[in-house]
């Protein structure tokens, strides 16, 4: 099923980044942004609901929204590609996790130190002063379309946020200046359910391809980066990595 370049590439390997975009996450049943007329984007225009104007124009529905998403999030659960990327830990002298996804289902399925480019949707901030606000454990919000009050922050009176990445802001310079160290600084990358798209993230597999990593991308679908990764293999991410995994590390 799978070469043996591409299984010593990774037994050789000595410090590994994953990245993973969306596609990861829509094998637990979160629906993606891209998704035709199924997708989160169907109902409203992406400029009401992930853009600062579009929260201060109207901010009980983007955070009744938001909350519904942390409550779908929250029934989901870790795929075997989640819990295959949390395996690979051990295996690996280094190993660095990048996410685009907002969830949690890497930290659920075991992994550590996961590095969030876009956010998280269980965190929360000050819109004005950037204070940040504990969300309650459990959302409540059972409708996508439910208009909720967001919070006020206790410091300034202005309203909480989500702690996602909208459009048009910057994602977070630590988090991204890791990123990008470790796509400079590692010998493979693996590129896991991402469209190769979204930029900056999708540069990261550039960066490593021009420090002289090799890249592995693992997508249901072809993409700009086919053209330029080292190993492509199409299919399920949690098809695929349990697979890989038992296949270059079984003894």
């Amino acid at each position: 099923m799978f070469n043996d370049r591409l299984l010593q590439t990774l037994r050789d390997a000595q410090h590994l980044v994953i990245l993973t975009g969306a596609g990861v996450s829509a094998e637990s049943g979160i629906p993606t942004f891209r998704d035709a007329m199924t997708g989160l984007w169907a109902r409203y225009d992406p400029q009401q609901l992930a853009s600062e104007n579009g929260f201060r124009a109207n901010p009980a529905l983007v955070w009744g929204w938001y909350e519904w998403r942390r409550a779908k999030v929250m029934q989901s659960l870790p795929n075997p590609a989640h819990r295959a990327i949390a395996q690979f830990q051990p295996l690996v002298p280094k190993l660095t996790l990048i996410t685009q996804n907002v969830d949690d289902l890497h930290e659920r399925a075991g992994s550590q130190f996961v590095i969030h480019l876009h956010g998280s949707l269980h965190e929360a901030q000050c819109i004005a002063c950037a204070k940040p606000f504990a969300l309650n454990a459990t959302p409540t919000v059972i409708s996508e379309s439910k208009r909720v009050e967001p919070p006020r922050c206790p410091a300034c009176g202005d309203y909480i946020r989500p702690g996602v990445v909208w459009f048009g802001e910057s994602l977070p310079l630590d988090g991204w200046h890791a990123a990008e160290a470790a796509a400079q600084n590692c010998d493979v990358l693996m590129s896991i359910g991402t469209s190769a798209l979204v930029y900056p993230a999708a540069s990261l597999p550039l960066v490593a391809l021009t420090a002289g990593a090799k890249v592995i991308q693992l997508n249901p679908d072809k993409t700009n980066l086919d053209a330029k990764a080292h190993f492509n293999l199409h299919g399920k991410a949690g098809d695929l990595l349990p697979a890989l995994l038992q296949a270059a590390y079984a003894q």
